[in-house]
């Protein structure tokens, strides 16, 4: 990696670390909301217990959604340090640097991310 490919992907790598971290925080501290629902013998019956399930349920999504951030980018800070972050996994070509300031885990540029939703 040339020296200013270096110096682009290194000022993306505190965002990423602050944003994995957040993350990290946000799993952590809604653990409860997705821990399983007991039977309550003092709430009101069927209703509470079902809006508890829904709760958890929309609790367990979004931290499917956290774990795929997580996991997008654990992917670009090793591609940081391998010193391939911000080319598309699957053209090659350089990922606009507007592309990564809206999302640094970006790992395809826009025509070939498009490719794969369409």
């Amino acid at each position: 990696m040339s020296g200013a490919g270096k110096q682009r992907s290194e000022r993306f790598r505190p965002r990423l670390e602050q944003m994995l971290g957040d993350l990290l925080r946000l799993r952590e501290s809604s653990a409860q909301d997705r821990a399983v629902v007991e039977l309550d013998r003092q709430s009101v019956g069927r209703l509470s217990r079902m809006d508890a399930m829904q709760a958890q349920q929309m609790a367990l999504a979004a931290d499917r959604q956290r774990q795929a951030q997580v996991s997008r980018i654990r992917r670009a800070l090793k591609q940081i340090d391998d010193g391939e972050f911000g080319d598309c996994l699957e053209c090659g070509n350089e990922i606009p640097d507007g592309r990564l300031e809206a999302d640094p885990s970006a790992h395809l540029c826009l025509s070939c991310a498009k490719l794969k939703s369409g």
